[in-house]
């Protein structure tokens, strides 16, 4: 009667790991990815934007427009795994609206921005004329705590919802990163996103997709 018992203790032990795991897969392989493309997207709109600004050269479309091109993969990825995934984890459909919601705002932002520069120029321009003065209200100056607030939004709710300190603290460092823009010129700002990025989203969707090949690892060892 002890072995029966045994063995079955040992099967339940064996689901019970394997399930785990493919949670574990499911979730470090759908952030990972999306971190990732997110960091390395805003990490270079942020320092070619900067290269514009230091070397006097502006390119023919506004490189944030390239946000678009995280936008569309993501949600590519998004359709593809909800049909190859049978069972989908509890939060996750969250999950993916929260950054599918993240894009779609960055990308709106963009355009926000440029039609209020395209009001703004000429007033501030007009004034200079008139007055001979610069206009001592930058509005450049102040978008970048903008995009610098809504980074931290959907940064921090994952790294809290899923307990995992890199992001929840790179979320942090997106709202620290804001204040800080808020009293430092317009090439600081750019190198704080740039910054922000790295640790928020490249850095930690890095560490997950290691997790994720592991946890794949894990699966396939607990299989044979």
């Amino acid at each position: 009667m002890t072995h029966p018992e045994k063995q079955l203790t040992e099967k339940e032990s064996l689901d019970l790991i394997t399930s785990m795991i493919n949670k574990a897969k499911d979730a470090c392989h759908d952030t990972g990815i999306t971190a990732m493309m997110w960091g390395a997207v805003i990490a270079l709109c942020s320092l070619v934007r900067l290269a514009e600004l230091h070397f006097g050269f502006r390119l023919p479309f506004d490189i944030y427009l390239l946000t678009l091109a995280a936008v569309i993969p993501q949600i590519y990825f998004s359709i593809k795994e909800k049909k190859e995934r049978k069972v989908k984890a509890y939060g996750d459909a969250f999950m993916d609206y929260l950054w599918l919601g993240f894009g779609i705002c960055i990308f709106l932002m963009v355009f926000i921005i440029n039609a209020m520069f395209r009001d703004w120029e000429p007033m501030a321009d007009q004034y200079k004329e008139l007055t001979q003065l610069s206009a001592s209200f930058k509005l450049y100056e102040y978008t970048n705590s903008l995009f610098l607030l809504l980074y931290g939004l959907p940064t921090f709710v994952t790294g809290a919802s899923m307990k995992f300190r890199p992001m929840l603290w790179g979320g942090l460092l997106c709202w620290v990163s804001c204040i800080v823009s808020l009293f430092t010129n317009v090439k600081i700002d750019l190198l704080l996103i740039a910054l922000s990025a790295v640790f928020a989203w490249l850095i930690p969707g890095i560490v997950m997709e290691k997790d994720y090949r592991k946890a794949k690892k894990e699966l396939a060892a607990a299989n044979v």
